[in-house]
């Protein structure tokens, strides 16, 4: 038997982004004071420290920044999808945001490949972003 994969846990500040995973979006926060867009949701900006801030569609396309292909998974649950890609990709936008590369090809990704974000299932309507590499 296959172990779920794990549910994202949404707080105050990263409920509207995983209410918007679920539809298929990926949001990014723009802080209205100093207009830095950044990624992990959070309750002020990294960059000036003001509460000012909105939620903003991404695109979803970005770069690889770097990545490791895992081959033995840290929990039980991860281990039937082993081996795996985790990436840190930087997003079109500017935010760098770390993720799953996932699909045909996904063992083959290479610093500055593009991908684009896609949504995996995890159950309750829950979606987690992850990544799938352009042609």
């Amino acid at each position: 038997m296959i172990t779920p994969l794990p549910q994202p846990e949404p707080n105050a500040d990263s409920r509207p982004y995983w209410s918007a995973a679920s539809e298929g979006r990926l949001l990014i926060r723009a802080c209205k004071a100093c207009g830095a867009k950044h990624f992990m949701p959070r309750h002020l900006c990294p960059e000036c420290w003001s509460d000012q801030l909105e939620w903003v569609d991404s695109a979803g396309r970005g770069t690889v920044h770097s990545f490791s292909i895992v081959h033995r998974a840290p929990t039980p649950e991860f281990a039937a999808g082993t081996p795996y890609v985790i990436a840190m990709v930087d997003l079109d936008e500017g935010p760098r945001m770390f993720a799953n590369v996932i699909g045909e090809g996904a063992l083959a990704v290479a610093i500055g490949d593009r991908v684009r974000v896609t949504f995996e299932e995890r159950g309750d309507g829950m979606k987690m972003p992850q990544f799938t590499r352009e042609a």
